[in-house]
């Protein structure tokens, strides 16, 4: 029996599309193993959406190669996509797909065992990059509680800093019915919370307007339908967003999706900066005030909803000014977490020819100043939610600590200190009412009996 290991980058999306290839290899016939052992196949499924990204997959591959000089080693996935010539120039790598590709992997790796020595590389142009790659339906997770389901492929912004629509292509969006069947097939599994995954999701079904269900008032349109969809499912799970752009969806459109009980009470809304000026240069379709809209009828709809976003610090142009913006709506926010990322200079952006780069320094500091501010600000996040109760579905006991942790529906990691282990053995992958007493370690400690 053939070994072969993965080593996985980046975002939800990369990790859904390596289970999908684990379950191929393994009917097949292969057996998975961990990245530390000894296989004859490892894959790296890579991230482009920043240099650090792109050092990382080249770290790896070396580490790989010096380690086991033997093994096939397959690159694929955004970094192969965008930079195929500098993936296929480093020393032992044996196949190079890009992201439209990566389904076909199974089929390369077999080819290569039966003709090695002769390098394998498949890259499709941008312009190809237009058709929604099916991939089957995934049956399993490493976790046994959540799991990811992807229902759309590429984006269209072409925000002035991002490379990853270059690396994606086109928006293309899956099929209703097959989300449908993937998603029952891992209730039946027992997951209790589904993930929606995309590379941009609220752009799901805007390749196509006519992408609905219903008619008349009952007609929902791009993400609601995907939501509606698999609120009819019966069970007990949860649906959680990924994430949504306030590039596409507005305070109205979100108000609508208040309204489906399953839906968890808390989303991902990328900010990116604070600064209406940085916005613009940044190709982002939104402002300060239009973003706050959003989070008020969020707020407004349940205090303790969850929020999470990502802020780029050090964009060209920056000014201190600037970057305080967006430490202001940190703290207005009260986001739960903070995702803080220095801006990395992408070759084939708008942006990476701008003038008034920052230098590194300042771009350090910054991103430093907003971390801690960023935490600051969920600690207060996590104090307002003392003394109220949420729905937290248990993932993990440690018999060691005698405490069983979990995340709730408004996404805040929750401590619980269970001394009976039969009794956190039928907590774990359930959903129960926890009373929240105070900030713990990266969460909130917890009272579930």
């Amino acid at each position: 029996m053939k070994k072969i290991a993965f080593y996985t980058l980046g975002c939800k999306v990369n990790q859904y599309e390596t289970q999908a290839l684990k379950e191929k290899f393994v009917s097949l016939g292969y057996e998975i193993v961990g990245e530390q052992e000894i296989a004859d196949v490892y894959v790296i499924n890579t991230c482009t959406v920043t240099g650090l990204a792109d050092r990382k997959s080249r770290q790896y591959i070396r580490r790989i190669k010096k380690n086991h000089p033997q093994s096939i080693t397959a690159v694929i996935g955004c970094y192969a996509q965008t930079r195929p010539e500098e993936v296929k120039a480093i020393d032992g790598v044996d196949i190079v797909l890009g992201t439209n590709e990566k389904n076909n992997l199974p089929n390369y790796v077999e080819a290569f065992f039966e003709n090695r020595g002769e390098q394998l590389s498949h890259i499709k142009a941008y312009e190809e990059l237009n058709e929604y790659e099916e991939t089957g339906v995934i049956t399993s997770m490493e976790s046994r509680t959540r799991a990811y389901l992807k229902i759309q492929e590429g984006c269209n912004q072409f925000c002035s800093y991002c490379i990853i629509p270059v690396a994606r292509g086109s928006i293309r969006s899956r099929r209703l019915e097959e989300i449908k069947k993937e998603a029952e097939n891992l209730i039946a599994k027992g997951f209790k919370e589904i993930v929606i995954t995309g590379i941009n999701t609220a752009l799901y079904g805007a390749e196509n307007v006519l992408k609905s269900t219903g008619e008349g008032e009952e007609a929902v349109f791009g993400v609601e339908a995907v939501i509606r969809l698999l609120n009819e499912i019966p069970g007990e799970f949860r649906i959680r967003l990924g994430s949504l752009e306030p590039t596409v969806i507005n305070a109205a459109y979100v108000k609508r999706l208040l309204t489906y009980e399953k839906l968890c009470p808390h989303m991902h809304l990328s900010l990116q900066s604070g600064s209406d000026k940085i916005l613009s240069l940044m190709n982002r379709h939104y402002n300060r005030e239009a973003y706050q809209e959003i989070v008020k009828v969020l707020r407004q709809h349940d205090p303790g909803y969850g929020l999470s976003t990502d802020i780029i610090v050090g964009f060209p142009g920056e000014t201190e000014n600037d970057f305080n913006e967006s430490v202001d709506l940190v703290e207005k926010i009260g986001y739960s977490k903070v995702h803080v990322f220095p801006y990395s200079q992408r070759e084939g952006t708008r942006a990476a020819g701008f003038s008034d780069q920052i230098s590194p320094k300042v771009k350090k500091e910054r991103a430093a100043k907003l971390t801690a501010k960023s935490e600051a600000a969920a600690i207060k996040f996590h104090q307002s939610l003392c003394g109220t109760t949420r729905k937290v579905l248990f993932e993990e006991y440690s018999e060691k600590d005698s405490e069983i942790q979990g995340l709730s529906d408004n996404y805040i990691r929750i401590y619980c200190s269970v001394s009976d282990a039969q009794k956190a053995e039928a907590l774990l992958h359930r959903f129960a009412d926890v009373q929240l007493i105070t900030p713990y370690k990266d969460g909130i400690k917890g009272d579930c009996r």
